[in-house]
C-alpha cells in the first residue's frame, strides 16, 4: 500500500522552495552547517490537539527496540515522522509534530537509532525523497531527551523517507562501544558517513568501497525510481572491541547485485568485500546474533517495499568466514517474494524469523528458526487448498476497519496477516513480544513462543497514537457525524465520536480525492477518487445515511478523482474529474452530462443555499453555474493568477471565500461577481465553523501566514483580525489540504495532515470571546438605531441608521442582524441584501460605501412577520458588533 499524496501533487500545492547543496560538499561544510535549534515559542491560544481516531493506516518499515533499556522502543514511518512507545499508557508518543511547513520533509523518516549506552539519546535521519520532490536535503535530528525536543544537522544530500528501499536497514546505528561514533548509509550515491560527536557533525567516510549502483528503474525519468537506493543497513560486532573505544569490526550492506556485503576490521578505516558473500540479490537486512557470531543477511532481487519476486537468506560464520544458504525456501521451491523483517531472539541465541515481505497473495509469511536457521517452520501454511493451517488468530477488535471491508474467497483471509512486512522486531529483553509493521499498521504480539510449542498465539494490532494517513479533504456536517475524512490508501471514515475508531473504512475505491454532503440536506454525501492497484469500477459514490453506507454511481468515460460538489437540496452533483471534463448528474450519479463554459480540472463547489448555484475555479478565473452545472459563466472579478483552494459558507447564500490566490484570501457576498481581498493572512485553507458567542458571523480557520508567522489561524470577526491557535509543537508539517470547522461546536477544527491523519483541536474559551480588543463580544466602532416605521397585519416596513463612531473612514462595510421572531425581508433600498434563515445581511450601494468618522447611511426596507415582530437584539457591521439603539 502506498501511503501519501502523489508528491509532485503535495509540492505543487504547497508552492516550496529549497536549494540543493551538490553532492561533493566537503565534510567540513556539513559539519558547519549544524543547526542548534532552541526551544521554539508558544502560541497565546489555548488550545488542546489530539488526533481524530483512526489508528494506523500507512506503512510502518521499521520497529527499533533499545537494547539496554526494557520497553524503550521506536517506532519510524515513511510520511508520519516518528513515534516512542509509552509503556504504562499503552501507546505510541509522535516525535516529530513540531517540523513545520517549509521542512515538511523531515516527516519522511528513513532510520531511527537508538543508543544502546545512554538510552536518554535517540536519532533520526530524515527527508522524504531524494528527487526534486522534496526541495530541501536531508537531516540528522538528534535528542538527548528520548525525543521531546530536537536538535538539527543538515545534511549536503537528500535522504529517502519515503523511496524505494525504505524498508531495508538500519541505515542510522551508534557505536555501542563508543556512543559519540554514529554511521549512516547514504542514498544516492552518498556512500557511507560517519559522525564521532553523537551527531552534531558528519563527514563522508572516504575509504568506503561502494556508494551501491543498483535503482529499481533507471529509466524512470521522474528520479522516483531511478534513484540509487545506496548503502541500506550498518551492524557493529561489539565483542571485537571494548567499551569507550570504537567497535573495531562492523559490516556494511549495500545495493549492489553482485558485491553487497562489506567489513572493517580497523573501526572503519579501511573496508573490504566479504570473501565468498552471495551474489545476485539485494541486502534488505544484516543482523549479528552476537552470542554464536552469526551475521545472518536477508535478500531480495528488489529494493521494496512492493515488489521482490525472488530472494535469499544467508548466515555468516564470522569466526570462520563460512557462508551457508539457510534460505526457508530453497532454491527451485515454491519462492515468489523476497527476504527481509529479519531479527534475532537476544535472549535464545541461535533463534531468528524472518519473512516474506512481498509476498501479496494470498498472505505475507513468517518463517522462524531456532537452529540458526537450519531449520524452520511457517507462520501458516496450505492444508487442502484453499484451507490453511495458522499458527496464530488476529483480533482486530481495538482497529476493526483493518479487514477493509473484504470477503475474500479462500485461501485469502480477512484481516491479512500483512503485506510490506519490513519491519519485524523481538523484544530483546522478553522473547514473546514481538512486533511488526505493515502497509497499513503495527502488528503485535505477546505470546509469541507458543508458536514454538505448536500452539496458538494471538496477533493483535500495537498502534494506538499512531496515526499515519494523508488527509486529502474533510467535511463537518451540522448533523449525524462529527467529521468525514478523505484519504490516500484507505478511502476516509465516517466519525461520530472524534475519540472512537470507526468500525469501517468506506468502501469501493481506495483514495478519496473530495467529498461533499448537501448542506440543506446533510445525509446526502459524494464521493469521487482513485483506485489503488488495479480497478475499473466507477471512482464515485453515494450515501443517502451521511456516510453510513455507500452506493456507487457510473462515471463519464476516463473520469476518476478530482473534486465533487453537492447540490444544497442534493437534487445534483458537479463532478470535476480527472481524465474528463467537469461533468454535473441530476439525482445520484446514474448518468452524467457534460457541462458548458468551465475547463478541464477546475476545482467545484456548491453554494450553500441556492441549489442552482455551483462554482469552479482555474487558472485565476472564477466561474458560476445558476442552473445546476449545467453551464458556467466566467466571473468579471478581478484575481490573481495562482491559487484554487476556495470554499463556500454555510447559511449565507452567494458568500465565498477564496484562499491561496499568491498566497493572500479573497471574499466575495454576491456568489463570485466581484471579491474583496481581505488583509492580513496569506491563506492556504479556508473553513468555517459554528460561530462564537455574540457574533454574526462564522468562525474563520485557516493554515496560513499572519504577521510573518506559519501557522493554524481562527478569526470570529469575518476576517478582520485573526489568532493563532496552534504552536510550535503541534505544526504538523504540510497541513495545505483541507480544514474545516464543526458547525455544531464553536472552537473545534479540524486539520489535514500529510502523514499525521486528521488532527482536531478544542479551544479552552467556552463560548468564544473576542480575537482582539474591539472584537466580538464588545461594541466596536459603530452604531444602529433600528425602528419600525409602519406596520400591517402580516407586514411591516422599517429602517436601520448605522453611524460610523470611530476615527477612520468605513469603508464597504457589511451590515447583519438576526430577526427573533420569523421576520423576512422582500425587499430593501439604499442597498442589497440577502437573508439565510434568520440572519439578513446588508451591503452598501456605491454612493453610501464610505461613511466618514460621524457619518451614517439609512437603509429601509419591507418585510413581513407573524406572531411576532420584535426588533433585533444586536447588530454587527464586518463581523463586529455594533452599539444598538
Amino acid at each position: 500500500m502506498r501511503t501519501g499524496r502523489p508528491a509532485a501533487a503535495l509540492i505543487a500545492a504547497a508552492a516550496l522552495t529549497g536549494g540543493l547543496l551538490t553532492a561533493g560538499t566537503a565534510p567540513a561544510q556539513a559539519g558547519a552547517r549544524a543547526a542548534e535549534r532552541a526551544a521554539p515559542a508558544q502560541a497565546a491560544a489555548d488550545y488542546t490537539w489530539d488526533n481524530v481516531q483512526i489508528r494506523g493506516g500507512g506503512f510502518v518499515p521499521s520497529v527499533v527496540f533499545n537494547r539496554s533499556e526494557p520497553d524503550l522502543v521506536y517506532a519510524r514511518t515513511d510520511i508520519g515522522g516518528a513515534y516512542r512507545w509509552d509503556e504504562p499508557g499503552q501507546e505510541w508518543i509522535p516525535l516529530l509534530d513540531h517540523v513545520g511547513w517549509d521542512d515538511w520533509g523531515h516527516t519522511g523518516v528513513a532510520s531511527v537509532a537508538t543508543d544502546p549506552v545512554d538510552p536518554d539519546r535517540v536519532y533520526a535521519a530524515v527527508g522524504s525523497y531524494t528527487n526534486d520532490w522534496d526541495p530541501g536535503n536531508g537531516a540528522i535530528l538528534r535528542s538527548s531527551d528520548r525525543g521531546e525536543t530536537w536538535r538539527t544537522t543538515e545534511l549536503p544530500f537528500k535522504l529517502g523517507g519515503n523511496m524505494p528501499g525504505r524498508g531495508m536497514g538500519e541505515r542510522l546505528v551508534v557505536d555501542p562501544n563508543d556512543n559519540d561514533v554514529l554511521y549512516l548509509g547514504a542514498p544516492s550515491g552518498e556512500g557511507l558517513w560517519r559522525s564521532t560527536d553523537a551527531g552534531v557533525t558528519w563527514a563522508e567516510v572516504a575509504s568506503f568501497p561502494n556508494p551501491g549502483d543498483y535503482a529499481p528503474n533507471p529509466s524512470d525519468t521522474s528520479g522516483y525510481e531511478s534513484a540509487l537506493v545506496g548503502v541500506a543497513w550498518v551492524t557493529f560486532d561489539p565483542a571485537s572491541g571494548t567499551a569507550g573505544s570504537p567497535t573495531p569490526t562492523l559490516y556494511a550492506g549495500v545495493a549492489d547485485l553482485q558485491e553487497s556485503i562489506y567489513r572493517s576490521t580497523d573501526a572503519g578505516a579501511t573496508w573490504e568485500a566479504v570473501p565468498g558473500q552471495p551474489t545476485g540479490f539485494l541486502p534488505h537486512k544484516g543482523v549479528l546474533d552476537e552470542a554464536t557470531g552469526d551475521l545472518y543477511v536477508a535478500t531480495s532481487d528488489d529494493a521494496g517495499p512492493y515488489g521482490g519476486a525472488d530472494g535469499e537468506v544467508w548466515r555468516l560464520d564470522t569466526a570462520t568466514g563460512a557462508w551457508t544458504d539457510i534460505s526457508p525456501v530453497p532454491a527451485g521451491g515454491d519462492r515468489y517474494f523476497g527476504f527481509s523483517g529479519l531479527s534475532v531472539d537476544r535472549s535464545s541465541p541461535g533463534t531468528l524469523m524472518v519473512s516474506a515481505y512481498s509476498s501479496w497473495w494470498p498472505d505475507t509469511q513468517f518463517f522462524r528458526s531456532r537452529d540458526g536457521g537450519d531449520t524452520w517452520t511457517r507462520a501458516w501454511e496450505f492444508t487442502s487448498y484453499p484451507n490453511r493451517d495458522k499458527r496464530y488468530e488476529i483480533d482486530i477488535s481495538e482497529v476493526p476497519w483493518l479487514d477493509m471491508g473484504a470477503q475474500p474467497q479462500p485461501p485469502e483471509e480477512a484481516p491479512k496477516l500483512g503485506w510490506m512486512t519490513e519491519g519485524l522486531e523481538i523484544d530483546p529483553f522478553d522473547s514473546d513480544r514481538m512486533l511488526y509493521g505493515t502497509g497499513a499498521t503495527l502488528f503485535g504480539t505477546t505470546d509469541l513462543t507458543a508458536w514454538d510449542r505448536d500452539e496458538t498465539l494471538t496477533i493483535r494490532p500495537v498502534v494506538d497514537g499512531l496515526e499515519e494517513t494523508a488527509v486529502l479533504d474533510l467535511a463537518s456536517p451540522p448533523s449525524g457525524a462529527e467529521v468525514l475524512s478523505g484519504l490516500g490508501d484507505i478511502a476516509g471514515f465516517r466519525h461520530t465520536d472524534v475519540e472512537e475508531v470507526p468500525a469501517r473504512a468506506f468502501p469501493s475505491f481506495g483514495t478519496t480525492t473530495s467529498l461533499d454532503f448537501a448542506e440543506l440536506s446533510p445525509n446526502a454525501v459524494v464521493r469521487v477518487g482513485n483506485h489503488v492497484g488495479e480497478g475499473t469500477a466507477p471512482t464515485v459514490a453515494f450515501s443517502t445515511d451521511g456516510g453510513a453506507n455507500w452506493f456507487q454511481g457510473t462515471a463519464p468515460a476516463g473520469a476518476h478523482g478530482g473534486t465533487v460538489a453537492a447540490a444544497a437540496d442534493a437534487s445534483r452533483f458537479v463532478w470535476s474529474p480527472e481524465g474528463a471534463g467537469v461533468h454535473y448528474s441530476v439525482g445520484y450519479g446514474t448518468s452524467w452530462t457534460a457541462s458548458r463554459g468551465i475547463p478541464a480540472g477546475a476545482r467545484v463547489e456548491a453554494d450553500r443555499v441556492d441549489p442552482d448555484v455551483f462554482y469552479g475555479w482555474a487558472d485565476g478565473t472564477f466561474w458560476v453555474s445558476t442552473d445546476g452545472g449545467a453551464s458556467f459563466t466566467a466571473s468579471p472579478a478581478a484575481l490573481p493568477d495562482e491559487g484554487g483552494y476556495f470554499a463556500t459558507v454555510p447559511g449565507r447564500q452567494g458568500h465565498v471565500w477564496l484562499a491561496g490566490a499568491e498566497g493572500g484570501l479573497w471574499r466575495s457576498t454576491d456568489a463570485g461577481a466581484t471579491f474583496t481581498e481581505v488583509p492580513g493572512i496569506d491563506a492556504d485553507t479556508i473553513g468555517f465553523g459554528r460561530a462564537a458567542d455574540g457574533a454574526a458571523y462564522q468562525a474563520l480557520y485557516s493554515s496560513g501566514v499572519v504577521g510573518g508567522v506559519r501557522g493554524i489561524y481562527r478569526s470570529t470577526d469575518a476576517g478582520a483580525t485573526w489568532l493563532r491557535i496552534n504552536d510550535d509543537e503541534h505544526q504538523w508539517a504540510w497541513t495545505g489540504a483541507a480544514i474545516t470547522g464543526d458547525p455544531k461546536v464553536f472552537g473545534r477544527v479540524y486539520v489535514s495532515t500529510n502523514g499525521r491523519g486528521v488532527v482536531y483541536g478544542d479551544s479552552g474559551d467556552g463560548g468564544g470571546g473576542p480575537e482582539e480588543p474591539g472584537g466580538p463580544g464588545e461594541p466596536g466602532d459603530c452604531a444602529v438605531a433600528y425602528r419600525v416605521t409602519g406596520q400591517w397585519s402580516g407586514g411591516f416596513q422599517g429602517e436601520v441608521r448605522l453611524t460610523n463612531t470611530g476615527a477612520a473612514p468605513l469603508s464597504g462595510w457589511e451590515l447583519a442582524w438576526d430577526f427573533p421572531a420569523g421576520q423576512r425581508v422582500s425587499q430593501l433600498w439604499n442597498g442589497s441584501f440577502t437573508q439565510s434563515g434568520a440572519t439578513v445581511t446588508v451591503s452598501p450601494a456605491a454612493w453610501n460605501a464610505t461613511l466618514p468618522p460621524g457619518g451614517s447611511a439609512t437603509v429601509g426596507f419591507l418585510g413581513s412577520w407573524s406572531g411576532g415582530n420584535q426588533a433585533p437584539a444586536s447588530f454587527t457591521v464586518d463581523g463586529a458588533p455594533c452599539a444598538a439603539s
